[in-house]
């Protein structure tokens, strides 16, 4: 093993205390969105993951119930420690995070007619919606590696971009269709590839 892949080779949370941490720091600096606050964390400063597998596990995330981030959490505490694992990120995502938020919901009450406030949230739509962007931005290199190949990739989200804005496709038939398509095309992409026969 060269020194580069050690150096690629993903770290490990050192125990169960740190991956709550790691999820209870994502969890509270996630405002209208943790995808971008996830991918920072748990790639680009813990080093838990690489791009490749952040992208494949958001994949996954998005075609379960339930947010993805959560189910994020859950992947990677079980991936690491088991059901003791997923326990403690999903205690982390949850525990001081839901004080926080029950607070500031009986503070909203008292100050929502307020204009500033009101002006305050659209301002914090317009941000999450760049951090969004910003996210998809960064994770665009891992499409390079990817067996569908970067054609079928860029086909597929335009695919989804016209199926969600324009004809408002529900989201079963867009995974079913889509997702379908997808999961052809990078089994076709996988079986072409000398790499991956055994």
């Amino acid at each position: 093993m060269s020194a580069t892949d050690v150096a690629r080779a993903p770290q490990r949370p050192a125990s169960l205390w740190a991956l709550y941490l790691a999820f209870n720091r994502l969890a509270l600096q996630g405002f209208g969105g943790v995808l971008a606050v996830a991918q920072r964390e748990l790639v680009e400063r813990l080093g838990w993951m690489t791009r490749e597998e952040f992208v494949e596990t958001l994949a996954i995330a998005q075609v379960l119930p339930g947010p993805n981030v959560v189910n994020i959490s859950l992947m990677i505490g079980d991936r690491y420690f088991g059901l003791r694992g997923a326990f403690a990120a999903l205690a982390g995502m949850f525990a001081l995070p839901s004080v926080l938020v029950l607070s500031m919901a009986a503070l909203y009450g008292s100050v929502s007619q307020h204009p500033v406030v009101g002006n305050a949230l659209r301002g914090m739509g317009a941000v999450s919606a760049g951090l969004i962007l910003a996210t998809g931005l960064k994770l665009l290199p891992a499409v390079r590696r990817n067996p569908m190949g970067r054609a079928m990739a860029a086909l597929l989200a335009l695919a989804t971009l016209a199926a969600v804005v324009w004809l408002r496709l529900p989201l079963p038939w867009l995974v079913l269709l889509l997702g379908g398509l997808g999961m052809a095309a990078a089994w076709r992409g996988l079986k072409a590839d000398p790499r991956t026969e055994g």
